[in-house]
């Protein structure tokens, strides 16, 4: 990196840490909220104020603050401080990241304590000391700004930690016209629709879309959406407060907060309950958002990627996709070949596989036999990449030699070969029937796993263990 990229990156992380500070302050004297007021504004801060108990919870609820001065008395009593004490407990709840510092005119050692095990950071008696309060506020500001930032960091980490896609190998002509896509499109804001069968590889063309875009910089945050539950898909995306719903026991980040400035992969979009498509559907509009719980509007720069094995022009005639929401997401469209149509692909790919699983099993092998070679450019391989992936790792840890054999691979019969039933173990069933039914659903999993008796979860199971 250059002095002036260094300097540009600089200025930028400058500028995010230097945002205006912004203060609540909860007290019910005018004289005592005006002085504060004027004082934080000389110092550089935005200050707003409420008057009681239930102004600052509103005003918690709907607004994002850097810290919160608290008075602890207020009409109820003047000089316990217990109505304060039980404000700390209900903030704290609602966000434990807010740094507050109390304040009050009837100070004792016992209150203080009280007060900071509930929450508060310190604790500061009227009169106040202005040198002392500034310096104890924008030292709590920092504090709280780094405890945010490194949960933020921390959530990222989880969702980012993905291994799972293979590096982009693509050379045969069958995927030529994918690149040439990838190139054009990729630096652009435009959103994509990426489709194709299960398993050829749709992950991996988004992140190539991410990685030669002006975003790249910034984090791609994917979303399986067909292993999402309807009553979770909101939390998901947009995040949640604390106590916003039984095990909401934490605020937490939306995937969309998180995608912020960067770029969303939705996958199995086509599984998306009808009733949140209006949602997404706002926010791909507006780039506007809530928390679930919370009223507070925020907004997040996202460019959006889509994935789906469905035919959503059947999935809108029969009502279950908005035709608005597709125009939203398809910008452009990207169809990815099956893995059976670009079969000069397969010895890379295997051969990629191969190095990724024998270094994660500490095996030593020196390659593929021509006659496994064979085998697989002779399968039709309907998991696609997926599948080989799936078959090349189970033949590494079966292969007893130094080469992979087509014994090691273990291929499976075709769909049009009918083994005998007693001749199969319950797994090979198991797996027959699951891949004839995405066959007869067209690779549409919730009918599959309807069709199967099995909830689309366990399908989802299955499939990843088959390798589908």
């Amino acid at each position: 990196m250059d002095v002036s990229s260094r300097t540009t990156r600089r200025s930028s992380d400058l500028m995010e840490i230097s945002t205006v500070p912004r203060v609540l302050i909860a007290d019910d004297q005018p004289d005592v909220v005006e002085a504060l007021r004027l004082f934080l504004k000389a110092e550089g801060f935005i200050s707003e104020s409420a008057s009681s108990p239930s102004a600052v919870l509103r005003a918690v609820e709907g607004n994002s603050f850097d810290a919160l001065i608290l008075d602890l008395n207020y009409s109820r009593d003047t000089t316990s401080g217990e109505e304060g004490l039980d404000l700390l407990d209900q903030i704290h709840s609602y966000d434990d990241t807010m740094p507050m510092i109390v304040m009050t005119a009837w100070g004792t050692i016992d209150l203080a304590v009280e007060a900071m095990r509930r929450g508060a950071r310190d604790f500061v008696l009227k009169p106040w000391d202005n040198m002392r309060l500034l310096a104890t506020l924008r030292t709590q500001v920092d504090l709280g700004r780094a405890l945010r930032h490194g949960q933020r960091l921390e959530l990222e980490n989880r969702i980012l930690r993905d291994d799972r896609y293979p590096d982009f190998i693509a050379q045969s002509a069958a995927m030529r016209p994918v690149l040439e896509m990838i190139d054009r499109v990729g630096p652009s804001d435009a959103n994509v629709l990426i489709t194709g069968e299960n398993g050829t590889g749709k992950g991996v063309v988004a992140r190539a879309l991410h990685a030669v875009s002006r975003r790249a910089h910034k984090p791609m945050i994917s979303v399986n959406i067909g292993g999402l539950s309807e009553s979770l898909f909101e939390s998901e995306l947009f995040g949640h407060v604390r106590g916003a719903f039984t095990d909401a026991k934490s605020d937490r980040v939306g995937r969309f907060e998180l995608a912020d400035g960067g770029t969303l992969f939705l996958d199995e979009i086509a599984n998306m309950p009808s009733t949140q498509q209006a949602k997404l559907l706002r926010v791909l509009e507006t780039g506007e958002f809530e928390r679930v719980g919370s009223s507070q509007t925020r907004k997040a720069d996202v460019r959006l990627i889509s994935a789906t094995n469905a035919k959503l022009r059947e999935e809108i005639a029969s009502g279950r996709f908005r035709e608005d929401l597709l125009f939203r997401m398809n910008t452009v469209e990207i169809c990815l070949p099956p893995l059976r149509e670009r079969r000069e692909d397969v010895p890379r790919l295997a051969g990629h596989f191969l190095g990724q699983h024998a270094t994660r099993y500490r095996k030593s092998l020196g390659g593929i036999e021509e006659s496994a070679i064979k085998a697989l450019l002779a399968y039709e391989w309907p998991g696609n990449v997926r599948e080989l992936d799936h078959t090349i790792e189970r033949a590494v840890l079966m292969a007893a030699g130094r080469m992979l054999t087509a014994k090691d691979l273990a291929l499976r019969g075709t769909a049009d070969e009918q083994p005998r039933l007693e001749d199969l173990s319950l797994e090979d069933v198991e797996y027959i029937l699951v891949k004839k039914a995405l066959k007869r659903y067209e690779g549409n999993v919730s009918r599959a796993a309807e069709a199967l008796g099995l909830s689309r979860s366990a399908l989802y199971r299955r499939l990843q263990r088959f390798g589908l």
